[in-house]
């Protein structure tokens, strides 16, 4: 599916393609599954790009605005359990 992923003006081009990763793994542990080591990768790639917190949850809600996704809750589960892969069933997301 097509989404609106949400991106600075000012990142590099590099960064955008970070970024848009990382919510594209989102969408695969709502959509499908993902290995949670990758997903965790990438959220600590995200966090170079965007440190602050405050921006990040800015960008959290406009992707689950568009997506009905949340970034937060994938991350958050990656980080509670121990299994090599995360796929956040539909019921958890409504949350």
């Amino acid at each position: 599916m097509n989404y609106h992923y949400p991106i600075d003006e000012t990142w590099l081009k590099e960064e955008v393609i970070q970024v848009v990763q990382f919510f594209t793994l989102v969408e695969q542990a709502y959509e499908k599954k993902v290995e949670r080591d990758v997903l965790l990768a990438a959220y600590r790639a995200f966090k170079q790009i965007v440190p602050s917190k405050s921006e990040e949850n800015k960008l959290f809600k406009a992707f689950e605005q568009s997506s009905g996704y949340s970034g937060y809750q994938a991350v958050k589960q990656a980080r509670s359990t121990e299994k090599p892969f995360l796929s956040i069933r539909k019921e958890e997301k409504l949350r």
